[in-house]
């Protein structure tokens, strides 16, 4: 056993049997890199990565290698769920180093005084091949150069360290395009990389950008609408929801969507499943479904929910982080079929139909096996085999329960089993959002669940910690733990109102402002101010996987300063807008986020307060629902909550049922009838 031992990650357990002498980062693992003046080899991957396995079997479970690890360096690893802030910063250094972008696993070489990186990649092989030299060979190399000093190599620390200096202090500065409306130069660079005929955007490999495509979602005013952008947003939107919802980065057997796609046709994905990713993109096709119409758009929302509530939640409701891209049957190979195996299972008309749908009648995808995506829909397999469109669904939904079946007898993939609170704040807001719009109490309920479990488990003495595992948590906190969770209190407020989510949200808030707001020039750090780093405090802007913190902030806190007429709150949403500005001018493509959440500062859509008795508002909400603008944003209260201060104080409930119009910090006087609410609702707006 190494210095892994005792952790609780699931990542650094997997590798607490190494013969590396792995360390956790920590106090002594930098002091005996400085006593014995020896090189860092940094090391960070997570669970749910196929090229961290491949390493792994390759080098850190090889002892030869293992010993020249353990004699040239001190050895760190890293769960980069749990260190997120490290990831960010030795990222950014792979990227300044290398010029190109890094990933997982990240391999990098640090100085042993100050942690400054000279040397870094990610994936190297135990022998060369894919044009990467081995291993063995970058271990002995790097060490030598480490030992012979060299103009070359302080120099080499000098930049990085002046980069890291001139980002946190100076960020972007804007170039002549921030004179044009940076929403109409993203919707322009969403349209030069869309893919008119596999939907998405850029080349392989492919990944869902569910910032991107909440942007188009909201492209909807008549300033987009006349930007003349073609393809248009509402197609960009559309052909990439279908095309994914066709393709094998959604498992048409058990819901959910995996990581990214290795092709440009969405067809064989990198078959790791985030938590992120599906919470992100489960609120979309729910949106998607409400505003076109389009039954297969509910269909996917409802089974990936069902996927993240059967296979991803923790018995006391939180939800876990991920499940590997790999099981005892290699890479992909609990999501891939034979053939034959498939119509030995099946009768022969869902054989006949399944076939043809899932492509199992044309050459294998996979290693010489089959993974699912649609080649043919429903409505021409009914036409091709005079059947009736019913009678297909009933076949296919029949066969793919049979697959299912069968599917559950294998060796699943390991499950992250961390519950992380960022990525379960964004599957709060996912839940309560889709679970609102398409009348699933239910999953209202769950975000409740696992808003209740990091309250009771992940917030001690009133500070939020940033992950929980084996009754233990990691912490504390970082930005997009609290921004994220901040923002799915807020869309359970809209879904089902409780007072002690709306106190909550109010105190996470204060410690955003508190702890990780940078008063001097805007934003928010991604650490509070007592959590120490190397090399610099990072501030991200940049949308990624997941949007940026700083952009969700500017939205959350901007809400919650119009419920609450609190102007701290406000003031900061307007700061971090600022600050992020820049940005967003000079790479539009690149801050999604913070362009949707300028567009809220600029122009706010008005918001209801329903006040009354819950067993009489349904008919106004039926009316709300049919009438009220799209962008509208509802609070609907019970009569017996009170507020002693701030907008919702001013809000009192009228008659059984009265509704309050709010633009900003004012509010309308009480609409206490149906007729004047239809006024209202197809009125000009009176506040």
């Amino acid at each position: 056993m190494n210095h892994l031992a005792n952790e609780t990650s699931p990542y650094l357990i997997e590798h607490a049997e190494n013969p590396v002498d792995w360390y956790p980062f920590s106090p002594q693992a930098l002091e005996r890199a400085r006593v014995e003046n020896k090189p860092i080899l940094l090391s960070i991957g997570y669970l749910a990565c196929h090229w961290c396995h491949v390493m792994a079997q390759e080098s850190f479970e090889d002892p030869s290698t293992a010993e020249l690890m353990n004699r040239l360096y001190v050895n760190i690893k890293v769960d980069r769920e749990e260190r997120p802030d490290l990831d960010q910063i030795y990222q950014l250094a792979h990227e300044i180093l290398v010029r190109r972008p890094g990933g997982w696993p990240l391999t990098v070489f640090l100085e042993p005084d100050d942690l400054t990186p000279f040397f870094a990649g990610t994936y190297f092989p135990r022998a060369p091949r894919f044009g990467l030299p081995a291993f063995p060979d970058i271990l002995t190399r790097v060490e030598a150069y480490f030992r012979t000093p060299t103009a070359e190599r302080e120099l080499t620390c000098r930049r990085v360290r002046e980069i890291f200096v001139s980002i946190g202090q100076n960020g972007a500065v804007a170039d002549d395009r921030g004179q044009r409306d940076p929403a109409s130069l993203a919707l322009a660079y969403l349209a030069r990389s869309f893919d008119a005929r596999s939907g998405g955007f850029g080349t392989a490999p492919k990944f869902p950008r569910a910032s991107a495509l909440s942007f188009l979602l909201d492209t909807r005013t008549p300033t987009h609408a006349s930007s003349g952008v073609e393809p248009d947003p509402h197609t960009q939107l559309t052909t990439t929801l279908t095309r994914m919802a066709e393709g094998g980065i959604y498992d048409h057997i058990g819901g959910g969507f995996f990581r990214y796609c290795v092709d440009e046709e969405w067809a064989i994905p990198h078959f790791e499943k985030m938590l992120y990713d599906n919470a992100l993109l489960l609120p979309i096709y729910a949106e998607a479904a409400c505003r076109t119409q389009m039954p297969c758009y509910r269909r996917v929302a409802e089974q990936t929910a069902a996927w993240a509530l059967g296979s991803m939640r923790g018995v006391e409701g939180g939800f876990y982080s991920s499940l590997d891209a790999d099981s005892d049957q290699g890479e992909g190979g609990y999501y891939l079929w034979e053939a034959s195996r498939v119509e030995s299972l099946l009768s022969p008309d869902e054989w006949r139909l399944l076939a043809p749908h899932y492509g199992l009648n044309a050459p294998s995808n996979f290693a010489g096996r089959w993974h699912l995506s649609i080649h043919e829909p429903q409505g021409s397999l009914a036409a091709r085999f005079g059947l009736d469109e019913a009678v297909v669904v009933a076949h296919l939904h029949s066969g793919r329960m049979k697959l299912q079946s069968a599917r559950a007898g294998r060796s699943p993939p390991r499950i992250d089993d961390k519950i992380l609170v960022s990525s379960n704040g964004l599957m709060i807001a996912g839940l309560a959002t889709a679970g609102r719009l398409l009348c699933r109490d239910d999953w209202v309920t769950a975000a409740e669940c696992a808003a209740r479990f990091i309250r009771n488990r992940l917030f001690p003495a009133g500070r939020l910690q940033s992950s929980y595992r084996a009754r233990a948590t990691r912490g504390p906190g970082f930005l997009h733990d609290h921004v994220f969770l901040l923002m799915g209190l807020l869309e359970l407020l809209q879904a089902r109102w409780n007072t002690i989510w709306y106190e909550w949200s109010i105190n996470i808030a204060d410690v955003l402002l508190e702890r990780f707001e940078d008063r001097d020039r805007g934003g928010f750090w991604f650490t509070a101010g007592d959590q120490p780093v190397p090399l610099m405090r990072p501030k991200t802007w940049m949308d990624d996987a997941v949007p940026a913190a700083n952009a969700l902030a500017v939205s959350a806190l901007a809400l919650l300063g119009h419920l609450t007429g609190e102007s701290r709150f406000l003031e900061a949403a307007c700061r971090t807008l600022e600050a992020g500005r820049p940005h967003f001018e000079s790479e539009p493509g690149s801050h999604l986020g913070l362009i949707r959440s300028a567009e809220q500062i600029d122009r706010p859509g008005r918001f209801m307060i329903l006040r009354g008795d819950p067993g009489k508002w349904s008919a106004w909400l039926e009316q709300i629902q049919a009438l009220a603008d799209a962008d509208s944003i509802l609070f609907a209260i019970p009569s017996g909550e009170r507020f002693h201060k701030g907008l919702l104080s001013r809000c009192a409930p009228k008659e059984s049922v009265c509704l309050y119009a709010c633009s900003g910090t004012h509010c309308s006087a009480p609409v206490t009838t149906l007729a004047s609410l239809t006024a209202l609702l197809t009125g000009p707006d009176v506040v």
